[in-house]
């Protein structure tokens, strides 16, 4: 299903049932294609079209938005598995009495810190942000004047080339991927109560009722994002696992008929009294106005 999507998508774009980007002329994200974090196999990604006015300027301020998310993002994944396998000695706040093995991991943690340290904390990210990195529309988005490698405070820069390149690249991808896996963790965490998103714990879960059930596999588990199976109706499951099935075949059918035309026809005509082959109807969405109404 998200294969024909994908194919009927391209094809509406490109016009072209494969989806030759090079046909897709017309499109403002080729202002952007050439960027950094512009990688296989997805390309220039921007489902929702936010840069398809092609401003330079709000593109990147974008950029150096995601750059900071992908940062933080990357400290945060950090920060839940550290304490896993390591805490400081001592005391995290002496006047209160709490230690750093006193403090839970995960989401429990926000309630264990004195009002005070989360005060300092603040103070300390609004100092970096406002006072030490601020952002320069004159240099490249996430390249702050004071910071060198790996935002160490005045230290030193990397040499342009390919090298710098690919290790900026990697910076994007590794954020964007610790977005969505700290995104992850604080779910997990805030459903069961468990940093690791232990699901032993969550027994209150509607979900339960169908854990058991058909295409419920590894890694996933079972997938409901959109919590339409919370309320444990069973022939409602049902009725939607059935729509499900129906699509899913439906959907290989069209995909198996998106692929097949580029290598085999069938012989003769498809109409005899409109005079048309086989082989003059093209392949994809192109074909609907090839084919005779009857």
């Amino acid at each position: 299903m998200m294969a024909i999507i994908g194919m009927f998508f391209q094809d509406g774009l490109t016009g072209s049932a494969w989806g030759d980007w090079a046909l897709y002329t017309a499109s403002p994200l080729r202002a952007f294609e050439n960027e950094l974090g512009v990688q296989a196999p997805v390309g220039f990604f921007d489902p929702l079209g936010f840069t398809k006015d092609g401003d330079v300027e709000t593109f990147k301020r974008r950029r150096s938005t995601e750059l900071k998310n992908g940062r933080v993002a990357m400290l945060a994944c950090m920060g839940y598995i550290t304490p896993e396998y390591f805490r400081f000695p001592g005391f995290c706040s002496p006047t209160e009495g709490v230690k750093f093995a006193d403090v839970p991991n995960g989401l429990a943690a926000i309630s264990k810190v004195p009002a005070a340290g989360w005060t300092q904390i603040f103070l300390f990210l609004g100092l970096i942000e406002k006072g030490f990195y601020t952002y320069d529309p004159a240099r490249a988005p996430g390249d702050y004047k004071n910071a060198g490698v790996l935002g160490v405070p005045n230290g030193s820069t990397m040499m342009d080339g390919d090298g710098k390149k690919r290790k900026l690249n990697s910076e994007l991808a590794n954020g964007r991927l610790a977005m969505m896996a700290i995104t992850g963790m604080w779910f997990q965490d805030g459903l069961t109560g468990s940093a690791w998103g232990d699901w032993s714990l969550y027994v209150d879960s509607p979900l339960r009722a169908f854990e058991n059930e058909l295409g419920v596999q590894a890694p996933v588990g079972y997938w409901d994002p959109l919590g339409l199976a919370k309320d444990g109706d069973v022939d409602t499951f049902k009725r939607r696992r059935e729509v499900e099935l129906k699509n899913g075949r439906v959907a290989m059918f069209a995909t198996m008929g998106y692929i097949v035309p580029q290598y085999f026809r069938f012989p003769g005509e498809l109409s005899p009294s409109a005079h048309i082959k086989f082989a003059d109807v093209p392949n994809g969405l192109e074909a609907f106005s090839k084919v005779p109404f009857l």
